[in-house]
């Protein structure tokens, strides 16, 4: 059974939006801290945002303008609403957690952006 289980990603064309979702088989108050990450095709993967335990959340600067992150704890969910789409933001987008000093990845979700 997988600890987090991303959905909502799909084909989308430049411009659009999705909302991704990542559901945790546990409290996420557990967790120290939650986000998002991508990997793009021969690309390292990259972090796009986070939220910790108080709630405080903290964005990569280049994406903070279109990236929001928020969660829901009642669902044991966090959310990534990505706007304006562009097609370099085309990549597999996987939920993590951390505690100290163990990670768990979700399996991914493919986000593909069309010109």
């Amino acid at each position: 059974q997988e600890k987090l289980v991303e959905s909502g990603g799909g084909l989308v064309q430049a411009g659009g939006s999705l909302r991704l979702s990542c559901a945790a088989s546990e409290n996420i108050l557990f967790f120290n801290s939650m986000g998002w990450y991508r990997q793009a095709p021969g690309k390292q993967r990259e972090l796009v945002a986070t939220i910790n335990l108080g709630g405080s959340i903290n964005y990569v600067d280049y994406l903070a303008g279109r990236f929001t992150i928020s969660r829901d704890v009642a669902m044991n969910t966090i959310f990534l609403q990505m706007n304006n789409l562009k097609p370099e933001d085309t990549a597999v987008y996987y939920c993590n957690a951390k505690v100290l000093r163990t990670e768990h990845w979700g399996q991914g979700t493919q986000v593909t952006v069309s010109s």
